[in-house]
């Protein structure tokens, strides 16, 4: 079984969730913030994803789920289930491995180029240097007893890894157009023209670069694919 962690209706797997239905997988999704309860047995679970959202790792009082989640993600690490985090889950995956969370140097919000340090098994098949989406104003510091993989001059740590398989992305690689529309009639204000600006570039070089961008996330997910099956065999 593989397992999508959401914290909002509209953060998704997106592209990602594409992919696992070409695959014919049927993946469980559990809404945290719906109250959606987490699975309290791990054996059968093949992998975890955990998506993004608004809120942040140090929020507990206004987002008590955050405790549970921290708890259930430090198991998944004990019992070495692969796991992909994305924006928010990869700050998690910091945060079970006890590393802060902190502000970003640079909000970013569009289109960034992030440049791969080095070579891993996710990342196999990528050019180093992707143009890529992000949407955060935090960023994780990279945990003792992990890696950095990518980095980037705004926000330097941009993916990681802790042990043989568990990632975290800073950016978002399983975005849709319709989710960047979404994300910005909810996150800016419909009133600043700056901010509607900014939209429409960033939905043009969403139109412009799509079929690369898409590429680059396929190869991600096939590349966490393998690691998956790895771990079921």
């Amino acid at each position: 079984m593989i397992l999508i962690l959401k914290h909002i209706d509209i953060e998704g797997p997106g592209t990602l969730g594409e992919y696992f239905q070409e695959r014919a997988y049927k993946p469980k999704h559990i809404d945290l913030g719906r109250g959606e309860a987490l699975v309290s047995e791990l054996s059968n679970v093949a992998a975890v994803i955990v998506m993004g959202g608004p809120m942040n790792v140090y929020e507990e009082d206004q987002y008590p789920w955050l405790k549970a989640e921290n708890i259930f993600i430090q198991n998944v690490l004990k019992e070495k289930i692969p796991y992909l985090g994305i924006c928010l889950g990869a700050q998690l995956l910091a945060k079970a491995c006890q590393a802060p969370v902190v502000k970003s140097p640079m909000k970013e919000v569009g289109w960034f180029k992030v440049f791969i340090e080095k070579s891993d098994p996710l990342f196999a098949g990528l050019d180093k240097t992707m143009e890529v989406y992000h949407w955060h104003e935090d960023m994780f510091s990279i945990p003792g007893q992990g890696e950095r993989l990518a980095t980037a001059p705004a926000c330097p740590n941009q993916a990681f890894k802790v042990g043989g398989n568990a990632y975290g992305l800073q950016f978002h690689v399983e975005i849709t157009r319709g989710m960047i529309e979404s994300w910005c009639r909810s996150y800016f204000k419909s009133n600043d023209r700056e901010k509607q600006n900014k939209a429409k570039q960033m939905l043009e070089t969403y139109d412009q670069k799509k079929d690369i961008f898409n590429r680059q996330a396929k190869t991600v997910y096939r590349n966490f694919e393998k690691l998956m099956m790895e771990k079921i065999e």
